[in-house]
């Protein structure tokens, strides 16, 4: 079902550790012969489960919007005649605003801290810096390939989730990072690969695994941020903030993300509370007749 839907692998991953999840609490916990037979009732005890042993709420919803597609599934597969998660409704979850790196902590990183000058530390800078400067997804960057990269128009063609396609513009100092290391990527493996490959490669000339990235952009935040999350992620939502906070249109910005709906992109309409206090001692008439007195 998920592959037809063209859902990445990730997703899929997701899914199957979800209902994995599902299915061994209905064993565990009920005296069903197997999950066709749920009601709501045992749904809501799963749900209250996940909270009691301190899940958060988003992932919860995940789990939940996993059984209720399982079930459509069975239902459409007509296996059986009605949707144990048809009332389930989704728990409530607080309002957070996306965690970001500073624009000056990003400088410091990219332009201050030295990396290797090896094909792996050549590669963890660019990384990072295709990470920040085009926000991508983290199983973008994993299936991104050098024929991805346009140089005459400057842009990065990204193929996204269900396999819907953008382009974002980069930089000539971005153009200028990306041939550097593609030639540092030549020099270690020769034709041993190839431009449809993907760009990125661990010593061995294989596609990098999820973990191995997360390591790179943990390790290299480190440096010079002290957020309480240091995920590919982060850059992501760094990348969103800065380009709002430099006075980007929101709509263009949902294109640059690929996001579905401008309700996904709308997180990033956010202030911090220094913000907010520049913006009033610059703009209410008080606080700038208390500065003259």
């Amino acid at each position: 079902m998920l592959y037809e839907k063209r859902c990445s692998p990730l997703t899929v991953l997701a899914y199957r550790n979800d209902l994995g999840l599902w299915n061994n609490f209905v064993e565990q916990h009920t005296d069903l012969e197997d999950n066709t037979k749920a009601t709501p009732r045992i749904v809501r005890r799963f749900i209250m489960s996940l909270l009691a042993l301190g899940m958060k709420e988003r992932s919860v919803n995940r789990k939940i919007a996993s059984v209720r597609s399982y079930y459509k599934y069975l239902m459409h597969d007509e296996i059986i005649v009605k949707n144990p998660c048809e009332l389930i409704e989704n728990v409530k979850t607080p309002k957070t605003l996306p965690i970001f790196v500073q624009p000056q902590e990003m400088d410091d990183l990219l332009d201050n801290v030295e990396f290797d000058n090896s094909y792996e530390g050549v590669r963890d800078h660019m990384i990072i810096e295709i990470l920040y400067m085009t926000g991508m997804r983290l199983s973008e960057l994993l299936n991104f390939t050098p024929v991805d990269v346009n140089y005459g128009m400057h842009y990065i063609t990204v193929l996204g989730k269900r396999n819907k396609q953008r382009i974002i513009p980069f930089t000539q100092q971005l153009e200028s990072d990306l041939i550097y290391y593609l030639s540092k990527r030549k020099e270690e493996f020769g034709d041993t690969i190839k431009n449809s490959d993907p760009m990125f490669l661990n010593p061995n000339g294989e596609q990098m695994k999820p973990w191995h990235i997360y390591k790179i952009v943990h390790q290299n935040l480190e440096l010079v941020s002290t957020v309480s999350r240091k995920s590919p992620h982060i850059l992501r939502h760094s990348f969103a903030t800065a380009l709002l906070n430099n006075g980007a249109d929101l709509m263009a910005i949902k294109e640059l993300l690929g996001h579905s709906s401008l309700a996904a992109t709308q997180i990033y309409t956010h202030s911090d509370f220094k913000q907010l206090s520049n913006i009033y001692q610059t703009a209410h008439p008080w606080a700038q007749k208390n500065k003259e007195d």
